[in-house]
Order: C-alpha cells, then structure tokens, then sequence
C-alpha cells in the first residue's frame, strides 16, 4: 500500500483530528490513528469516546486497507517533514502491517503501525435531506457557547441546547446567572437536543470555516453532522433545558442603546480595580448618560458614556463585570438594554441582529 500527499493537505486533516485523539487513555488503542486506503481517497479518523472524526484527504493511492499508528508521534513527524510532499509505503517489513515508511525530500523515517481490530467501531449515522449551511451552525453555536455552565452539578446546563423548529434553529446556553438565545432562521423538522459544551466546541472548531452545508442525523443519544470531506458523531446529554422563557422579562422601566464596543471595552478598563470576589461594577444610566463605577483592595475607576434612552430617568444596576462583557462579546454594532429593574434580569440585543438576545441577572445592590 503506498500513498502520495501534499505536506500541507496531510497537516491540515491532522489538525482536524489531533484535539480529540487523547495522547494518554486508559484504552491506549484510542490514543492511535486509524489510517484507511481506499478508492475515495486517504481516510483518518479518531475519538476521544464523546466524539467520533472522519477525514477524507485527496491523494494518490495504490492498493487498500486499514492500519493503526501513533496519533502524537505520526502527526510531529509530518509537521516536521522537509518537502511538499509526503510518500506513505505501508508493510515493507519482513512482516507485512508491521511498518510504515515516510519518505519527505531528504527525509526518510520507520514507525511501527498495529492492526485496526480492537479499535472502537465509530458512530456515524446516515444522514437525512435536511441541511444547515455548516458555517451558521457554528455561528449559531458560538454566539451562545459563553453561558454555558462549567460546574459538574449544573448538570443539563453544562451543554448547548439547539431548538429546530419549520421557522428557526436556535440555540440557547444558560448557568443559571445569565442565559444567550440565537435564533437562526430557516426550516428544519422539529426537535431538541443537548450537546456537551465541550463537544459543541469541537463542532465550531471543525465546521466554522467550512464551505457548503452539512446533512445530520439525529440518532438514539448521538448527532452525526456529514460535510464534504468531514464527517464528525458527537454523544447527546439526556434531557432538556426548563423552560427558559420565564427568565427572559416582557416589560422593561428603561431602556439604552449604546455602541456595544464602547461599552465592553469601558467595563474592562473599569473592572480592573472591582472587587475580587464578584467582580462588581455599578452602572448608573442617568438622563442620557451612562456612569461605570467599580471600587475594589486598590482604588476605583470610573468612565462615562454617551447613550439614547428612554424610560426612567435615574437608575443604577450592578454586575459582574465579566458577565457583561461576556454578553456583549457576540455583537457587532449597537447594543439595546432593557432593564427590569435594579435586582430584576436585564435583557441585551443586538440592534444590527434581531436573532442575538442575552439575560444577566444584576448583583443585589
């Protein structure tokens, strides 16, 4: 079996593969990458057991079959190799399976490869007509990916809850403190599902600068998601997120718009000297102003903005800094804050893009 591959073609499928393939398990098989000669080209998979990878590279390929060999060792190699393209010779020992040569330019080296049989069968399913354009998904995914919980109790809220619907897709992560919605519109069977924060990651990660759209397939606990060269299975959380809505407030005392930019990088600038348990930063909107305070061990900022408001006249809010600037991260252009209230959850959407909303619940003042 022998292979010939653009350097650069086979980096960038290694890439793709590397974060989820453990480089210690206590399965050691799953530490190894599963190379595959067929008529469709070179395939390389692997999973970390929550998620299942495919590649498809172009190269040129004589004869077929399936090897396993050192994920870590494989890849530092190939990033390592001096010309532009890479010769793969596979079972040139005195036993045929037992080695792999790499011939790069000047370069020629042996790495010891091992049969397929014991590796984990992966769970692709086949998927159905439906598509999503596979760069909005990960947009989707991103925008609302900052709220999701980090704590082991938290439970369902430790994942991203995608809502499909004949008008939308919608994404929705929450902690409990904070929830962010993006709705995305389109039409899709209706359904919902949870995927672990970490595995939705992996989902932007590998999708986000992809061309084209991407068919799935929800199957018993998995989502399979099959673009034109990648094909990615991710496990499902069990459940569904309460019913959400009910933080989300319908009346509002006051509300302002101002330049989302301004506003994050003056909270930054101010929650420097906040304090260090909650982070606190006071916000005063105040006839057409808007004050940030913060007082912590070391001082106290202050910075000022310029507003369009309407509503009450005077009201003061306080948050934790990072909550807020983690809201305003995904907007472009204008924020609008609503606000319910000084211990009520305050609302911010972006004015450029009806589909982003998020919830910060205000410190007690």
């Amino acid at each position: 079996m022998e292979v010939r591959i653009p350097k650069r073609t086979l980096a960038e499928g290694l890439s793709i593969l590397e974060r989820i393939i453990p480089s210690r398990s206590s399965n050691p098989i799953l530490t190894y990458l599963p190379i595959e000669l067929s008529e469709q080209g070179l395939i390389l998979r692997g999973t970390n057991g929550e998620v299942d990878l495919e590649v498809k590279l172009p190269a040129e390929i004589q004869g077929s079959g399936q090897v396993l060999v050192p994920a870590q060792t494989f890849a530092q190699i190939v990033r390592s190799a001096p010309g532009e393209l890479i010769e793969l010779v596979f079972g040139t020992g005195e036993r045929s399976g037992e080695r792999l040569e790499l011939h790069s330019g000047a370069f020629n080296t042996q790495l010891s490869t091992t049969s397929p049989d014991g590796y984990p069968e992966l769970a692709f399913k086949a998927p159905g007509s439906e598509k999503i354009a596979a760069s909005r998904l990960a947009q989707a995914i991103t925008r609302v990916r900052y709220a999701a919980s980090t704590e082991e109790y938290r439970a369902i809220f430790r994942g991203v809850q995608l809502e499909m619907s004949p008008s939308s897709l919608r994404a929705v992560a929450s902690d409990g403190f904070r929830l962010a919605r993006y709705d995305l519109p389109m039409q899709l069977q209706t359904r919902k599902l949870v995927i672990p924060a970490r595995s939705a990651d992996e989902i932007v990660r590998v999708f986000k600068d992809a061309q084209g759209e991407v068919a799935f397939a929800v199957g018993e606990g998995t989502l399979t998601l099959v673009g034109e060269a990648v094909r990615m299975s991710v496990k499902l959380m069990e459940g569904e997120f309460p019913d959400y809505a009910r933080v989300i407030p319908q009346s509002f005392v006051l509300e302002a718009i101002l330049a989302a930019e301004a506003l994050r990088e003056g909270l930054k600038r101010v929650a420097v000297l906040s304090d260090r348990n909650n982070h606190r930063v006071n916000l005063l909107f105040n006839n057409g102003k808007l004050d940030i305070d913060a007082e912590g061990d070391y001082g106290r900022g202050r910075e000022e903005l310029a507003i369009d408001s309407s509503g009450e006249p005077q009201l003061m809010v306080a948050y934790n800094a990072q909550y807020l600037i983690d809201a305003l991260a995904p907007i472009e252009g204008a924020v609008r804050i609503k606000l319910s209230g000084p211990t009520s959850p305050s609302v911010l959407q972006a004015v450029e893009d009806a589909g982003y909303l998020a919830v910060v619940v205000p410190l007690r003042v």
